[in-house]
């Protein structure tokens, strides 16, 4: 009776494999394929588009072992979790079942070596937890070794915080998950990610596990004393990683505890709205970072995004990029050095990660190799500028020389990608490995000299030596020549027209010749391994190297940027003033030209806190906000500005409502949106924050529209500490009335040229405010028809001739709420007429009417 292959020794042990898979895809190694079965088998078929087969009933589907990253990295991409079962031991010394195990489990936060991971952007894995009111972030990016965490004390920074990271994988409890049921349905609308729930481990198992692996007595020196919240969500991921996924950390030296207090915040509506990462247009391309990143290394491009999202509120810290940034512009040549020098080094940070986890490839070794032989000049180059900033910077890195020469010297110019497809080391490093190589290389010429050798012992001038992968080595000698062969001679092989024989010594030269490339690759493989296991114990430094070379490389960028673009160094303290000459909005700027932009100033402080902006569309009111954000954050992050000059007092938030969006995923209209970003912005802003606000309550009837723009305005400018530097660009004219009723708030227009055939935008902020509005000019510049253009000016003097708002004097006051009761009304209200004399009553009237004149 056949045996069931479900009952058979493999198919138990590939049961076994998917029980420690669990939820993942299982790639079971059976000769040079990965195999799926049963229902993994169907969903990879689906998925990869591949051809789904049975094996007595039992669905199968295969890759090549060779390209199964490509496989991989689809299914990633797809959102799934994929475990590798590797063989495990040599088939050719195996008698029986090879045994497997599962060697790795690739998910979309643990990619290390895949096509998945962009050069510049972090892969984070982020775990959340809760401990009381507090909420508990860790994220870590395995290829970098970047592992943060930290606590916040409202579920909207938390989300915030995770718009900027955009982790590529999440963990969190059930309990979380069912507390907070719309957390992470949020968070599926602005990015992809993987969703792993396991039940949170008990806090002092959290602690216990940061302390073991960083090797502490208590979490003081991690600065995470009394922050148990965080530590729940970093020991939690770290075990995680380590138990579930079985992954090697020992590169995770070190754990930044920096509270979000420290930078400037920017909330996830104005990371969109700025454009600060990916334009809402144009992707990444067309955004404020894109503008900015002229990094020659992945760190350095890195390092720069993770400065723009984080600007800083730290005068001296600010100062101190700003003083690196002028001089490299004082020491062009070096700059300009340096920088050739920084592009030949590779990605040194997830280069050491593989090297400290051990699946280090020959070329990564290499890689590392050629990068730090660029660190003595780079070093030199640094400490020559003479700032203390840079030279900083050029201290951290340590001398490479010696390593690596000691890894250029020995390794081949151009290894094998993987570990027996080539030669790895260079000819001379190793003796035995030489004498295999020439022993393998040249069985054809010592085929030719043992033939020559035995054609003269024995005299028979035909013999021949010779080589098949069936029968080995040989000695062929015809029929007729038979009875000269030696009694040294073995018969091999009969063939119809002669024999082939086998020698002691033919023996010996097979073993050898059969077993020289096999043992060459088996000392490669040894000596790689020391090599790698060597280089992995120079982390530390390296490590630290690599940070140092990241911040040089955006300093460089961003010097690299004000020369170019001419940006200037701005003054940032601890003032409350907002004063910029000549802004300009740097990505606007260099897409149309920067002799077309018009620069525009900016002056806001406590007593002149809000600039109310009229004009039409498209005459550059929402640029100009925009410009003075991103100089701000320019600022903050250490940057020069484009600017003729700039003076920001710290800001410690940006708050934005630009645009309009619906948003139909989760059922709110635009209006609904509008609405529910304004309210965020007022119940969080400071009056050290900056306020952008577009065209508030233009999703609404126009005098909805109005009260709730007039209400905004009304709440920043009287409301104690929320009363916020405000940019507040809007159609409704009637809002220019605020300037009198509050001295904070000042007028200004988009100047515009009006002329027979329409109007022309000046693209300038000038001071004042327009009493009219220019939205058929607008439809008609847009190329409305000529019939619909006509009749929207009848509609329009129509409406304004029965408009009220057109009678109202200037003066008036426009007021959202009840005015006080006029004196005459109350007291009307309360006289008893009965009681009233007719000479009383005319009285009375002559009275109200001398003090209604």
């Amino acid at each position: 009776m056949e045996q069931s292959p479900a009952a058979t020794p493999m198919m138990a042990q590939w049961h076994a494999c998917k029980a420690e898979a669990k939820d993942a895809l299982l790639f079971f190694r059976l000769g040079d394929f990965y195999e799926a079965f049963h229902e993994d088998a169907k969903t990879v078929a689906k998925e990869l588009s591949l051809t789904l087969t049975a094996r007595q009933g039992i669905p199968m589907c295969g890759v090549p072992f060779h390209a199964s990253d490509g496989y991989i990295d689809k299914l990633i991409a797809k959102g799934y979790k994929v475990a590798v079962a590797e063989q495990t031991e040599d088939p050719k010394n195996t008698k029986g079942l090879i045994h497997r195990e599962i060697t790795r489990i690739v998910t979309p936060g643990t990619i290390v070596s895949s096509q998945l991971l962009s050069d510049k952007r972090n892969n984070f894995f982020a775990c959340v937890a809760k401990t009381g009111s507090m909420f508990g972030l860790s994220y870590l990016d395995l290829t970098t070794g970047e592992f943060s965490a930290l606590e916040l004390d409202e579920e909207t920074l938390l989300l915030d915080e995770l718009h900027r990271l955009r982790p590529a994988e999440f963990l969190a409890s059930g309990q979380f998950i069912e507390a907070h049921p719309r957390f992470f349905e949020e968070l599926s609308h602005a990015f992809p990610f993987l969703l792993n729930q396991k039940e949170s481990p008990d806090p002092r198992i959290c602690f216990d596990a940061l302390a073991l692996h960083f090797d502490v007595p208590n979490l003081d020196p991690l600065g995470l004393r009394s922050r148990m919240a965080a530590v729940s969500a970093a020991g939690m991921l770290l075990l995680y990683l380590k138990e579930e996924l079985n992954l090697s950390l020992d590169h995770i030296t070190r754990v930044q505890t920096e509270p979000a207090s420290q930078f400037m915040a920017i909330d996830r509506m104005t990371l969109r709205h700025l454009d600060l990462i990916e334009s809402q247009e144009g992707g990444k391309s067309h955004s404020l970072l894109a503008f900015l990143d002229e990094t020659s290394t992945p760190m350095g491009g890195r390092l720069l995004a993770s400065w723009l999202k984080k600007p800083l509120l730290s005068c001296p810290e600010i100062e101190r990029r700003q003083n690196g940034i002028a001089a490299l512009l004082n020491t062009p040549e070096t700059a300009e050095n340096a920088r050739g020098m920084l592009g030949q080094v590779r990605d040194l940070e997830r280069l050491m990660m593989k090297i400290s986890s051990g699946i280090a490839t020959p070329r990564d070794v290499y890689a590392l190799g050629l990068s730090l032989s660029c660190l003595p000049a780079l070093k030199d180059a640094l400490l020559s500028t003479g700032s203390p900033v840079i030279a900083d910077e050029g201290n951290a890195l340590f001398d490479a020389g010696p390593l690596s020469e000691k890894i250029l010297s020995i390794m081949n110019d151009s290894p094998p990608l993987r570990i027996g497809e080539g030669e790895i080391f260079k000819d001379g490093f190793h003796p035995e490995l030489d004498r295999l190589r020439t022993l393998s290389k040249d069985s054809i010429s010592w085929m030719a000299r043992y033939q020559a050798k035995l054609r003269e012992e024995t005299g028979i001038k035909t013999l021949k030596v010779g080589f098949t992968r069936a029968f080995g080595y040989y000695i062929e000698v015809s029929r007729s020549q038979g009875e000269k062969t030696p009694p040294s001679f073995h018969r091999r092989q009969t063939l119809v027209n002669g024999e082939r024989y086998v020698t002691e010594e033919l023996k010996q030269f097979e073993h050898q010749a059969l077993t020289a490339e096999e043992r060459a690759k088996a000392i490669e493989a040894e000596e790689f391994e020391k090599l790698r296991s060597s280089l992995a114990k120079e982390a530390p430094g390296i490590s630290a190297a690599s940070r140092a070379i990241a911040r040089i490389d955006v300093l460089l960028s961003l010097a690299k940027t004000a020369k170019e673009r001419n940006f200037v160094r701005p003054v940032v303290d601890a003032s409350d003033l907002l004063e910029i000459k000549e802004g300009r909005h740097p990505v606007v700027e260099r897409a149309i030209g920067s002799s077309s932009f018009i620069p525009n100033d900016t002056q806001l402080s406590r007593e002149k806190q809000m600039m109310l902006i009229t004009g039409p569309n498209m005459a550059g009111k929402s640029t100009y906000i925009r410009q003075v954000a991103l100089i701000a954050i320019l600022s903050q992050m250490g940057s020069y500005v484009p600017a003729a000059s700039a003076h920001i007092g710290l800001i410690d938030k940006v708050f934005s409502r630009i645009g309009a969006s619906d948003d139909l995923a989760r059922g709110q209209s635009t209006f609904m949106v509008e609405m529910s970003e304004t309210a965020h912005i007022l119940n969080n802003a400071t009056s050290r924050s900056l306020v952008l606000l577009d065209e508030i309550g233009r999703g609404t009837s126009t005098y909805d529209g109005i009260s709730i723009a007039w209400a905004v305005a009304e709440f920043l400018l009287t409301t104690a500490k929320a009363q916020a530097k405000t940019l507040f660009a809007t159609h409704y004219w009637e809002l220019t009335r605020l300037e009198a009723e509050f001295p904070q708030a000042m007028n200004f227009q988009t100047a515009v040229q009006e002329i027979p055939s329409g109007i022309v935008f000046l693209r300038k902020i000038v001071k004042g405010g327009t009493d009219k509005s220019y939205g058929i000019h607008v439809a008609k510049l847009a190329g409305l028809p000529m019939k619909a253009i006509r009749r929207a000016e009848e509609m329009l003097l129509q409406l304004e001739a029965k408009s009220p708002r057109k009678k109202m004097k200037c003066d008036e006051q426009l007021s959202l709420f009840a005015p006080p009761e006029d004196p005459t009304i109350a007291e009307l209200k309360t006289l008893d007429l009965n009681r009233l004399s007719p000479l009383e009553a005319l009285q009375k009237l002559m009275e109200w009417k001398a003090r209604i004149q």
